[in-house]
């Protein structure tokens, strides 16, 4: 396999107390940006009994579910996360199977014993108060309806039962590699989405999440002498439960819940002067040089979500906690999980990398499986716009590395295009660079394609119209159809939908006479540099025919260049002495070698 890098970050979650859980509106309230949208609505109320020495919990969940679909249902289904932790499941297998397996999991999966699996068992489910019959197939719970749910129909669903905690391997477990006793994600039976493309129950093999959005209120019960931080507002100090305490939290318009417990937790709090109130847990057994790393980052961690809010939108809820746990970085509900024993400058990416994730895919709720690249590709485009902001980076183009990996991918012959499940990249390193550095590309070079400002105002259109829904790939293309005036379903076709590469070149100079010419199949409107013999410089711009308008620009617009025509002829008013195409190099094409052309004197 052809070498190219992946930088691979993962993702985050949070809790808060106090705070008015009014102030946010329920998710089916809210209006949708184009006639006929719809989305499902859940709210979860459970009860969670944890023993933190055996690592297994009881579970009592009473979820009623709104079907705002026009569908008739017959039957639903929930995820049981912690099901993959078994050796002999699609997790493992697939880990222990691909060509590049992560190192993460490798074969560790296989190599668990009985009390070090997990597992979700559900004991007992009722529709309305009447059984129904279900089946556990790995990781998903299919469940036959005694009575199918109509259209607008709201029905109670309550479940027992029971569940033990997996030695840490993926995100969840527990006494992760720095200690930590338990990072709980998707730790609890999650019902799965309902859309328009019908439902998501996809098995738990390598990647990530989707959810419904709605309100969820939860009571954990735990040994008293740990620290609990996550997602939601604390409802009022502890209560003592024997020799527990009862933590209640309630975290509206979300569409995941997430904790974390330690015994040896120091919970640190930052009030923003307009919100929010930042929280960070951490252990305060790691060597000094760790526990002054997070010190320092809180007041950067303030400065983060100032940069986010103002540049795609404001953060909506009350609280924001940076939480040490899971085993990298992952992203959550008001939250995200951690490792903390890094230096400084890991410590900070990491951290502006998962609370990017908050936007891009918490609140723009894009589904993770499908179209990985909306939320991995986007939050590494605004973290890395945020992470030079703080550092007072001032690069030309600060996606140099995503540029580049993607690149090399394209020149591999192992690309698959961003219509791939996230499941089924034939390479882990594939999929990374796809997710991350591709999916940085798409924004990056949407600004090249229509203008830096117009990006911008792309992006904040984007978050006004789809935060706290579904968005999919065509939306944001059509927000920045709508703020530029420009078409753009070619952009999505080729750069998102198929391995088509970009590569353009300066075929000849004679005189003042330029001729281009397209070699790869994906089109592109041309910014183009010219040195006259005198040593004046003019820049060009060259339409691309099916865009229909031109981005703002001050350089000399020439006439358009139509796709299915290779080659392209420019005449300029002096003789010309060197050319150069984009030279911002923001346009990701796979073979830079040929955009200069400089003629021997």
């Amino acid at each position: 396999m052809k070498k190219f890098f992946v930088s691979l970050f993962c993702a985050t979650i949070v809790f808060v107390c106090g705070a008015d859980v009014s102030s946010l509106n329920r998710v089916d309230q809210i209006q949708p940006s184009n006639p006929g949208y719809w989305q499902q609505h859940v709210d979860y109320s459970m009860e969670i009994d944890m023993d933190v020495n055996s690592y297994q919990y009881m579970g009592k969940q009473t979820l009623v579910y709104t079907n705002n679909s026009p569908d008739v249902l017959n039957r639903v289904y929930y995820h049981l996360y912690f099901n993959a932790f078994q050796p002999g499941s699609e997790m493992d297998v697939r880990s222990r199977t691909i060509a590049d397996p992560s190192a993460k999991i490798g074969d560790r999966i296989s190599k668990l014993k009985p009390n070090e699996i997990g597992y979700i068992k559900v004991n007992s489910l009722q529709q309305n108060g009447n059984s129904v019959q279900f089946e556990t197939v790995g990781t998903v719970l299919e469940v036959d309806l005694n009575q199918a749910i109509q259209p607008g129909e709201k029905v109670t669903f309550y479940m027992e039962f029971n569940a033990q905690v997996p030695v840490q391997i993926r995100r969840s477990g527990r006494n992760n590699k720095e200690g930590v006793a338990l990072s709980m994600a998707q730790w609890y039976p999650k019902i799965a989405e309902y859309d328009d493309e019908g439902w998501h129950a996809d098995p738990y093999i390598a990647r990530e999440f989707h959810g419904v959005w709605g309100d969820f209120d939860i009571k954990l019960a735990i040994d008293a002498n740990y620290v609990v931080g996550g997602t939601g507002y604390l409802q009022g100090a502890p209560k003592s439960k024997g020799d527990k305490k009862e933590y209640h939290f309630k975290a509206p318009r979300v569409h995941d819940f997430t904790w974390a417990a330690d015994p040896d937790f120091k919970h640190d709090t930052l009030e923003m002067p307009n919100g929010p109130t930042l929280h960070f847990y951490y252990k305060k057994t790691m060597n000094k040089k760790y526990l002054d790393n997070w010190k320092k980052l809180q007041s950067d961690t303030a400065k983060l979500m100032g940069f986010f809010s103002e540049n795609v939108g404001k953060y909506p809820y009350d609280q924001y906690s940076v939480i040490q746990g899971g085993d990298g970085g992952m992203e959550y509900a008001m939250c995200t999980l951690i490792t903390g024993e890094r230096n400084y400058g890991s410590l900070l990416s990491v951290t502006s990398h998962e609370m990017a994730h908050t936007w891009f895919q918490f609140l723009l709720a894009s589904n993770e499986a499908k179209h990985e690249w909306m939320d991995e590709g986007f939050t590494s485009y605004i973290s890395t716009l945020a992470t030079n902001s703080l550092k007072g980076n001032t690069g030309e183009n600060p996606f140099k590395n995503s540029y580049r990996r993607y690149i090399s991918l394209a020149n591999s012959g192992y690309e698959q295009p961003l219509t791939t499940h996230a499941d089924r990249y034939a390479y882990n390193q594939v999929y990374g660079t796809a997710a991350y550095s591709k999916g940085s590309v798409f924004l990056s070079q949407l600004g090249y394609v229509i203008g830096e400002e117009n990006l911008k105002k792309t992006i904040k259109k984007y978050f006004n119209d789809f935060s706290f829904k579904h968005p999919k790939p065509m939306d944001i293309v059509r927000t920045a159809e709508r703020v530029s005036g420009l078409e753009l379903d070619w952009y999505l076709i080729d750069f998102g939908q198929t391995t088509n590469t970009i590569d353009y070149g300066i075929k000849s100079v004679y005189g003042n006479v330029i001729v281009l010419e397209r070699i790869g199949l994906m089109p592109m409107p041309i910014d183009l540099t010219v040195t006259y013999d005198d040593g004046s410089q003019e820049a060009f711009y060259i339409p691309l025919q099916m865009m229909r308008g031109e981005k703002p620009t001050d350089a000399t617009i020439a006439s358009d260049w139509a796709w299915a025509m290779p080659t392209y002829r420019l005449k300029t008013n002096k003789n010309v002495k060197v050319v150069e195409i984009d030279s911002s190099e923001f346009m990701a094409d796979v073979k830079r070698e040929n955009n200069t052309y400089s003629l021997e004197k």
